[in-house]
């Protein structure tokens, strides 16, 4: 039986941030929980049924927060900066660290999420003990803007905006904008996760669907070969960018195994 709490709030200096927590009746409480970051237009809710399946597949608790301007936590003003991959490690994500007592951890990111988790992992380096991206980049793609700019024709739609809005509210136009200006801005023609790869340590698993329109299979590639500790890649054929959405079960598979393996 899964247990979620309700929505929770913590105080940071970037305002209140929601935080969600769940976990099996057989958690073991000795092992590291999962924190889950999410996509750049996504948050605590967008991840449906996810994290309480993956708490009882790996027994262990598991927390997902929205990022500040993102869900229920509170809204940001202006730019989202060009550093903001970089900087979550050091700002919200260490004040989730102190706020719910967490030590050692898992860290998951989907898609923009997954590479912040590279960062996390990078920063935290005696604290974290395996890292979890999924569809993330490594570094820009022609076909990552080409995926941008259809989906901000589809944004457009104003039934489209609506319906992204029933999850973030007022702050739509502005996670929209965190995400389509900033990728498609001349700050970001060189980004790349190369710099920052081999400080990560712990084991890694790498989750890419070969069909995703956001990257090719070369970024899941890049990743894995660029970390300094031991890599496992899975690559997913028929799967596009939300492979623990589209196959659930096996993602869920195999993310239990490879959990099996750390502390």
């Amino acid at each position: 039986m899964i247990r979620n709490t309700p929505l929770q709030h913590i105080k940071t200096a970037y305002g209140q941030i929601a935080v969600k927590v769940w976990q099996d009746t057989h958690t073991l409480s000795t092992l590291a929980p999962v924190v889950l970051l999410h996509d750049s237009l996504g948050c605590i809710q967008l991840w449906r049924q996810f994290p309480g399946l993956l708490a009882q597949a790996t027994r262990r608790r598991v927390i997902a927060y929205d990022r500040a301007g993102f869900g229920h936590s509170a809204p940001r003003n202006g730019y989202i900066g060009d550093d903001f991959i970089e900087a979550e490690a050091q700002t919200v994500f260490a004040e989730l660290l102190k706020a719910k007592e967490i030590d050692q951890f898992i860290v998951m990111g989907h898609s923009v999420g997954g590479e912040m988790a590279v960062n996390v992992a990078a920063a935290y380096p005696e604290r974290c003990v395996g890292l979890i991206t999924e569809s993330a980049q490594s570094v820009l793609e022609p076909i990552t803007r080409a995926g941008i700019l259809e989906a901000q024709q589809l944004f457009a739609d104003p039934e489209q905006f609506k319906r992204l809005a029933r999850y973030h509210g007022e702050k739509t136009a502005w996670v929209l904008s965190a995400w389509i200006d900033t990728w498609l801005g001349a700050a970001f023609d060189h980004w790349s996760l190369d710099p920052v790869l081999p400080s990560v340590k712990c084991p890694t698993l790498v989750i890419h669907g070969e069909l995703d329109e956001y990257g090719t299979t070369a970024q899941a590639k890049r990743i894995a070969d660029g970390v300094s500790g031991p890599a496992q890649l899975e690559l997913m054929p028929g799967i596009h960018h939300v492979p623990h959405r589209e196959a659930e079960q096996q993602v869920l598979t195999m993310l239990a195994n490879f959990m099996a393996t750390l502390a």
